[in-house]
């Protein structure tokens, strides 16, 4: 008889984390969420695994030097159900997350590639909605999708159609973003109202019905990012787009990541009352749910006002507000002072609210 092909047993002796993080021998659905068990993932296995010094920053694009120009390099894939959901689809939002991506990296996005996994049995038909969909987001984006690749698996080893993306942008010159330039002080302005697109996915999955329909704000942001890029210069720090996680694990990952502390203002965080009523209603935060329209911004408090200015002047920017500001206390955390005058610590999730939603 063949010898019995063992796997070795996982080792977590290094691993950082308390239990029950490190006590998981296996991929649970909470490793894509965005929270700890992402960021654990990442750090003690894919991260020790290609360390690079492009790798290390981990933003939401790879900055790098080539032939005296600097580039934007993002990869992100798409596993959202349903496939259509109220404003937007998988298709927009392939196109969307990645040029977000490499905007909120300081880059003008140029050119995306697109990999398409199809389940056998999938309707050409849904098909060719999706791809109508990514050409229509690529050309208000300005973006040209250029190359790609396309795989089929058996029917019921899929579900339906998964997409990936991968963009590349010129970093504009002068240029620096990152959480080692946010500095205590800085205000922290967020481009409008939080949880839009988590919670019309949700809506659609638990057939939630509003007086107003709840809309995911599935959006390109690098025109509006590019304007107050112009007004600003400099003077923007950081960005991010608050995506797997919502605000709570970007703002989080932000302090963490730089060593400040971060303190927002909840009366002044921007929700629309449909969002509101559905987190309520399945017992959800908005702070966790996830956006594919919206910005976060870190900028020098001089500057507070003319970035509120530019993001309210455009139309994905209408309901932009600043939620709060770095400071020197509490370094790594995330606190909220709530209504009632009191401050709460805002943690990390070890998980994720809802899956497949991005």
């Amino acid at each position: 008889m063949a010898e019995d092909t063992k796997v070795a047993a996982p080792d977590f002796s290094n691993w950082s984390c308390p239990l029950p993080l490190a006590d998981y021998p296996t991929i649970v659905m909470g490793h894509g969420g965005g929270g700890k068990l992402s960021n654990e993932l990442v750090e003690h296995l894919f991260l020790p695994a290609f360390r690079n010094p492009a790798l290390e920053n981990l933003g939401d694009a790879a900055v790098l030097e080539a032939a005296g120009a600097r580039l934007a390099l993002s990869t992100d894939s798409f596993v959202v159900q349903p496939l259509f959901f109220p404003g937007g689809s998988i298709g927009e939002l392939a196109v969307n997350g990645t040029v977000n991506d490499l905007a909120v990296s300081g880059a003008e996005p140029k050119f995306l590639s697109a990999s398409f996994i199809l389940e056998e049995g999938f309707a050409l038909a849904q098909l060719a909605a999706i791809v109508d969909a990514m050409a229509a987001a690529a050309a208000r984006a300005q973006v040209k999708i250029v190359t790609g690749d396309t795989k089929v698996v058996e029917r019921g080893h899929g579900d339906g159609c998964y997409i990936t993306t991968a963009g590349v942008g010129v970093v504009r010159p002068g240029i620096q973003l990152g959480p080692h330039r946010t500095q205590p002080g800085d205000a922290v302005i967020v481009s409008g109202s939080i949880g839009d697109h988590g919670m019309a996915i949700m809506s659609v999955r638990e057939g939630l019905e509003f007086e107003s329909p709840i809309r995911s704000d599935c959006a390109a942001l690098n025109g509006m990012i590019a304007s107050v890029l112009d007004a600003t210069g400099g003077a923007v720090h950081a960005m991010r787009d608050p995506t797997r996680g919502g605000l709570a694990s970007t703002l989080n990952e932000i302090a963490q990541a730089s060593g400040v502390g971060v303190v927002i203002d909840e009366a002044t965080v921007p929700v629309k009352f449909e969002v509101q009523s559905a987190c309520e209603l399945l017992g959800l935060d908005p702070v966790y749910v996830a956006n594919e329209g919206k910005a976060v911004f870190f900028v020098a408090p001089e500057a507070a006002d003319v970035v509120l200015a530019c993001l309210r002047a455009h139309p994905l920017g209408n309901d932009a507000a600043c939620i709060g500001h770095v400071t020197d206390q509490h370094k790594g955390m995330l606190v909220a002072r709530t209504a009632m005058g009191a401050n709460r610590v805002i943690p990390t999730m070890i998980g994720e609210q809802l899956p497949r939603i991005c």
